[in-house]
């Protein structure tokens, strides 16, 4: 990363020009930025729209291509604690935004070497953590004054979902983005409250991305099992996360027979096993819609097809967790019964091209959720919208609360780095040292965004500080070469932003006052 970042304009008179032998704090420091640098060299490849995936093999064998930061985090195994700490900070990113979890890790990392750079100068590392922090303070006081666009998320919030989707799915972004825009403002509440729960994705392989839709109520990927195909009128559901079979592969014991009375019994209970009582339990119950995550068997069909019970089986166990949220029904986790079975109005079949996907539906008004369906020809195409569009659907909560934007594509950081630079210029002391570390590292982000782009460093940084310096704070980094985010329609959202960078500095003065780290075996 060091490569990437330019020479600060000015350096601070009052540190040292000798450099001290390290001490056990630096010591620490070193070792702390070492692990941080090491997630940054992972995930600054996969940071915006040019970004690549990884192909990563977890630790149960699993094979994972992804350049979703969130998902490559997850499947690391970290050792250092720097890094699982950053890694936290990431996901709280990720949770609570659902965006800018990248930018978290590269501004982290920038500002470390910032620490480092002003530690071995000689700054006292009281007065460093002060203006880390007073820098920390000015940079996201000065960032709302920096919102060019203001959105109402009911009218057009595609300017601030393009951006995102674009990241993860440079192919049809703005049909997505449309599609995640109009899924989330039918979804809002009568007094404007918007609640990400009410919006389901479910991905069905098959087609092209381009035939994603957009379907009233709760959707799950897959198709009846059995001869019964909908319920119509008054649907109860019971949700199982077990397999439903009838009779067991292997028998537990030998049968013995004594008497014909025990033979007459034996065949009495091989008929009514466990999955056939709770059959005949279900249906006594008027339980008529039975979802299933695990196998299932010609038995159990047949015995469901006289019941009149709908069989389905789901792919994904976010289905069943969804279903029992929305359905506010139990996943049972073996072939019990439910205590209160969900309800609905009806259970249908809704034929998409090349697929189909089991819709419940709700009465009229406003149904408890709706359902993005994507489609894909690879399952890996199909994870990659899907993670985009969960994305969008986290920014748009934040519109909702926010609605300001800021120019994207690294112009902001340009922008507030300027801001930052001609403030620092005016003050002295450990305050101006920490101003002038921060506004150094906004460089990373514009850095990253030219070398996944193809894009000359030196010289695309170089010029945007021109621009910005000249006034011209709409300039990014483009496809191809320097851009107006205006005209390219690429935003970022003020409150994700805002939370990336508290985050990221968090992070950088907690790794920079640790005296030294102790793992315990």
């Amino acid at each position: 990363m060091a490569a990437h970042l330019s020479t600060a304009p000015e350096q601070p008179a009052t540190l040292d020009k000798e450099k001290p032998p390290l001490s056990g704090i630096e010591e620490t420091l070193l070792d702390n930025l070492a692990a941080v640098k090491a997630l940054v060299y992972i995930l600054q490849a996969c940071f915006g729209p040019h970004g690549r995936r990884k192909l990563l093999v977890t630790a149960q064998g699993e094979t994972l291509c992804t350049s979703h930061s969130t998902a490559i985090l997850s499947a690391l195994e970290l050792d250092h604690p720097a890094a699982r700490l950053l890694r936290e900070a990431a996901y709280t990113q990720a949770e609570e935004n659902g965006d800018g979890t990248t930018f978290v890790v590269l501004f982290t990392g920038a500002l470390m070497e910032q620490v480092v750079v002003m530690l071995r100068a000689g700054l006292p590392l009281a007065n460093l953590r002060e203006s880390l922090a007073a820098a920390t303070g000015r940079a996201l006081r000065l960032l709302p004054g920096l919102a060019t666009l203001s959105v109402d998320p009911l009218v057009d919030p595609v300017p601030a979902l393009r951006a995102v989707v674009d990241t993860h799915t440079p192919s049809h972004s703005d049909y997505l983005a449309g599609l995640v825009g109009r899924a989330c403002s039918a979804a809002r509440e009568l007094d404007r409250s918007f609640d990400p729960q009410r919006v389901a994705i479910c991905l069905v392989p098959g087609a092209k991305l381009g035939d994603s839709c957009l379907l009233p109520g709760l959707a799950v990927g897959g198709m009846p099992c059995g001869q019964v195909t909908m319920v119509t009128g008054g649907a109860k559901v019971a949700l199982f996360s077990c397999s439903f079979t009838v009779t067991s592969p292997q028998p537990s014991a030998i049968p013995r027979f004594s008497t014909p009375s025990d033979l007459l019994w034996s065949s009495d209970e091989k008929a009514k096993d466990k999955a056939t009582v709770l059959l005949d339990q279900l249906a006594d119950a008027g339980i008529n819609v039975v979802v299933i995550g695990g196998s299932i068997d010609k038995e159990s069909l047949e015995h469901a097809d006289r019941h009149g019970i709908l069989l389905v089986r789901v792919r994904f166990p976010k289905e069943m967790t969804r279903l029992s949220q929305v359905l506010s029904t139990t996943l049972q986790s073996d072939l019990t019964p439910p205590a209160v079975p969900g309800s609905c109005r009806r259970v249908c079949t809704q034929e998409l091209k090349e697929g189909s996907a089991v819709v419940f539906e709700w009465e009229g008004g406003q149904p408890p959720a709706l359902t993005l369906v994507l489609r894909d020809a690879t399952s890996e195409g199909l994870q990659g919208a899907g993670q985009a569009v969960q994305h969008a659907i986290g920014v748009y909560g934040q519109l909702c609360q926010d609605a300001r934007l800021l120019p994207g594509a690294g112009a902001v950081e340009m922008a507030l780095a300027k801001e930052l630079l001609s403030l620092g210029s005016q003050l002295e002391g450990p305050e101006r040292t920490g101003i002038l570390a921060f506004a150094q590292a906004l460089q990373v982000v514009p850095s990253v965004l030219a070398e996944n782009a193809g894009l000359p460093v030196a010289e695309t940084v170089a010029q945007l500080q021109s621009l910005h310096q000249a006034g011209d704070r709409l300039a990014g980094v483009g496809d191809e070469a320097i851009v107006d985010v205006a005209t390219a329609q690429v935003w970022d959202s003020l409150r994700v932003k805002i939370r990336g960078l508290e985050l990221a500095a968090d992070v950088a003065l907690g790794l920079s006052t640790e005296d030294e780290i102790g793992i315990s075996k």
